[in-house]
């Protein structure tokens, strides 16, 4: 560029004059500027350029001379110069901002800092525009980089001022102490620091002063109010009145291991700890009595020797690299190693080595100490088992079968391959556990976990949940029928006797089957979803299997609906009681009732007791529902004798959960007392299963119940696992004829002789029967006429009917 171009640039500026000497100067001035001088017309046409603006922009001034420098830049690049331009004339003051530019000789992308400020002629018109632009690119590029490093570092890193504040800070570090990013910024070094000894903090900030570096130890407060050990690395930086680089890594956890190694090293001297002492070229010069113990080698043996005779060989030689290069930069290491006794055997120890200086620092010694840990390696090992199998029965336990599924579920994914999940549940385990104690209960978990895996291939998943549930994953199956045949193969060695403790049991299990990926592709959809198959093998009388179905997911969640109506049920008062007549044998007079609860939904009508009942066991409603059924059935029978209607007992269903409630003696005499009834007038019913879940106590609360007046009956005699020892303790008055043999007693001569004896036997015992289902005439004769059963109940004398329809079939006109 000439002084010419400089003079007639001049020329078209507003200045005094543009001689000779004025043009030579301003372009002396101008081109001696590092920074990058150009002037732009009204119309964003390029006026002036320094030599420092032709090299950053590479172009020359000639080239660009009146032109929007469209020819040398991308369209983009010139269009946003052009509206720029205009909102720096607009803005009528200087703006500065970073933008991206390429240079055009170069073909590079560069990032600028540019300055452009507007001029205007005396009319306010816009007359030219001064810009100045600073090539920032390595500052940018520093910036990531700095960042960068900044973000994937595993310390904690701040930059302080002189006086302690916080100028920058990584995530690492304010995740560190608690704090937001905004929060650590606006505090200084003192608020998080606590260490126990502040004048040590500020020896170490003496010394980097006068060092420009230092590395300790010390001790900062987590926002929480946690304490943290830290361990701190510091540079001075003599720019902008000094700054401290610092580099910090939480070493809490690290401190605490090795407060608890020390202790451990301590007890471990105390007690016997192999000790070894080596000179500073690592040759041995004393031992303990305890190393000679460890290794069999004695200390003339050993003395002047290398501890190397130890080695095994087993130890990686990383181990030992690393050991060398902490003891030399820390003086201390400690780890696992496998070392070979003086007799041959290879076993593990764990070595912790310190380095010993003198005053001056010079390295004196090894103090080496080290104890055998093979019974902790054991120790650890069976540890880890147990955090993964079953204690009892050695199967994985529900967090591996969860681990192992998902993996599974993985490889069937890309192999594209089917999974099968079975829910095993045994029928009737808690019976034998009740009755015969857990150790065979257990012992019959243990045979149930060898046939199942005697029934699945070693890629297969066994696992126990739990008490007698268990769960089989088939991997890699090629159809549905896999798991029917291995379903069938369960059942039926599952259905096989036992013999445990000298007994011979039998049990057989309800399975139910998900299939991946049909009914369901992750491991919680296909757990419930055979989960509720296993409730419906159930339900179909135990001892099979069933797949999960649509229509199965359907009815779970009818039965959630159910749930919440039944709920609602009990608080909007929708449940009513019926009443089943039960009359006297031979004379057919009306003697008492059974109070049998029903639903009348809103918009289901009346909701049959087996559809409710179950979830009201379920769910703990049966307890509320249970106290609501007690109080209306006692109101009604006070009700009846206010009308005149006298000799007449309710009898009331109690349930297990119910017998098992501290509350229900209480809520029986409170029921007695609000409705004025005498003894005999009520009587509960109770199934022989829940007198005999817990013998001991059924006893003690039936005879306190007794004790009110109450009269008590065994209900669906014959259908459970009564024990006569226990069956003759309770106080009872009735038993209760199931009405499962009742039903066959013309056609069944084992049902007819089940009736029978047990007619004979209660009478023996001093008891009265009543026999339910009664729907014939001959049943009638069979019960009352011939064995003198003595009170009868079923559809032959009345369904259960409410009670305002109940007394007048009995020519009794008295109701309420």
């Amino acid at each position: 560029m000439t002084v010419d171009d400089y003079k007639n640039a001049t020329d078209s500026l507003p200045a005094d004059s543009s001689g000779d000497f004025l043009a030579q100067t301003f372009k002396e001035i101008v081109d001696s500027m590092p920074a990058a001088l150009f002037v732009k017309d009204a119309d964003s046409r390029i006026v002036l350029m320094n030599r420092a603006c032709e090299e950053q922009w590479g172009v020359r001034f000639e080239d660009l001379r009146g032109t929007d420098a469209s020819r040398f830049f991308p369209p983009e690049q010139v269009a946003q110069f052009i509206a720029t331009d205009r909102a720096v004339f607009a803005a009528g003051h200087q703006v500065d901002y970073e933008v991206n530019f390429r240079n055009a000789k170069l073909a590079e992308d560069r990032i600028g800092h540019t300055f452009k400020k507007p001029l205007y002629d005396a009319g306010g018109k816009p007359l030219c525009l001064i810009g100045a632009s600073f090539d920032i690119t390595e500052r940018k590029r520093s910036e990531m980089e700095y960042r960068a490093i900044l973000k994937t570092t595993l310390d904690g890193f701040w930059v302080n001022d002189m006086q302690g504040r916080f100028l920058d800070v990584n995530d690492v570090a304010y995740h560190m102490l608690g704090y937001e990013r905004e929060e650590l910024l606006a505090m200084s070094i003192p608020d998080v620091e606590a260490a126990e000894k502040p004048e040590d903090t500020r020896a170490h900030i003496e010394k980097v002063l006068a060092t420009g570096y230092d590395r300790f130890e010390t001790r900062h407060r987590h926002k929480d109010g946690r304490i943290l050990d830290v361990e701190v690395t510091v540079n001075y930086l003599p720019v902008a009145g000094g700054r401290l680089i610092v580099f910090v890594r939480d070493i809490t956890a690290r401190s605490q291991a090795e407060a608890q190694l020390s202790l451990y090293a301590s007890v471990f001297h105390h007690s016997g700890e192999g000790i070894v002492i080596t000179d500073a070229e690592n040759r041995i010069i004393s031992v303990n009595d305890s190393f000679t113990r460890l290794t069999g080698y004695t200390p003339d043996e050993v003395r002047g020797r290398n501890p190397r005779i130890l080695a095994s060989g087993r130890t990686p030689c990383e181990t030992y690299q690393a050991m060398w290069t902490a003891l030399n930069s820390d003086g201390y290491w400690q780890g696992e190693v496998w070392e070979r006794r003086k007799d041959g055997h290879v076993y593990p120890k764990w070595l912790s080595i310190t380095v010993m200086r003198n005053a001056a620092g010079a390295l004196t010694h090894y103090i080496a100490s080290f104890t055998d840990i093979s019974e902790r390696k054991a120790a650890e090992e069976r540890i880890s088992r147990l955090a993964h199998h079953d204690a009892l029965t050695g199967l994985y336990n529900r967090f591996s079968l969860q681990d192992r599924l998902g993996q599974t579920l993985l490889t069937a994914r890309r192999e594209r391959e089917q999974v099968a999940i079975m829910f095993i549940d045994l029928d009737h385990f808690k019976n034998i556990n009740d009755t015969l104690g857990h150790h065979v209960g257990d012992g019959l978990l243990v045979e149930v976990a060898r046939r199942l895996l005697s029934s699945v291939r070693e890629s297969d998943i066994v696992a126990r949940l739990g008490g007698d549930e268990f769960v089989v994953v088939l991997a890699g199956m090629e159809a549905d029928s896999d798991a029917v045949t291995v379903a069938g193969k369960i059942i039926h060695v599952l259905g096989e006797p036992y013999h445990i403790d000298g007994h011979e049991l039998h049990s057989s299990p309800s399975i139910g089957i998900g299939l991946y990926p049909g009914d369901g592709t992750d491991e919680q959809t296909l757990m419930k979803n055979a989960d509720t198959a296993m409730y419906h093998a159930k339900a179909q009388g135990r001892n099979n299997y069933q797949f999960f179905t649509a229509a199965m997911n359907a009815a779970a969640t009818q039965r959630m609906k159910l749930e919440h109506d039944l709920r609602r049920a009990l608080a909007e008062g929708q449940m009513l009681l019926f009443y089943q007549p039960q009359v006297e044998a031979g004379s057919g007079r009306l003697c008492g009732v059974e109070a049998l609860v029903r639903w009348r939904h809103p918009e289901r009508g009346l909701v049959p007791p087996d559809d409710f009942i179950p979830i009201a066991e379920e769910t703990g409603l049966i307890l509320p529902l249970g106290e609501w059924v007690l109080n209306e059935a006692c109101r009604q029978l006070a009700a009846w004798k206010a009308h005149g209607v006298a000799g007449l007992h309710v009898a009331i269903n109690i349930s297990a959960q119910q017998l098992r409630s501290p509350d229900l003696l209480e809520q029986v005499r409170t029921a007695l007392d609000r409705h004025d009834l005498v003894a005999g007038e009520v009587e509960l019913e109770i199934t022989e299963s829940a007198a005999m879940d817990d013998p001991e106590r059924a006893i003690a609360l039936l005879q306190s119940l007794s004790a009110l007046g109450v009269k008590l009956a065994i209900d669906d005699f014959g259908t459970g696992y009564s024990s006569l020892a226990y069956l003759k303790r309770l106080p009872i008055q009735v038993l209760k004829l199931d009405r499962s043999f009742v039903s066959d007693i013309e056609s069944d001569e084992d049902d007819a002789a089940i009736c029978a004896a047990t007619i004979a036997l209660a009478h023996t015992l001093g008891l009265k029967v009543v026999a339910e289902g009664v729907e014939t005439k001959a049943q009638e004769y069979f019960l009352s006429t011939v064995h003198r059963c003595d009170i009868l109940q079923g559809y032959l004398f009345g369904k259960p009917v409410p009670a305002l329809e109940l007394l007048p079939r009995f020519g009794i006109l008295a109701a309420a």
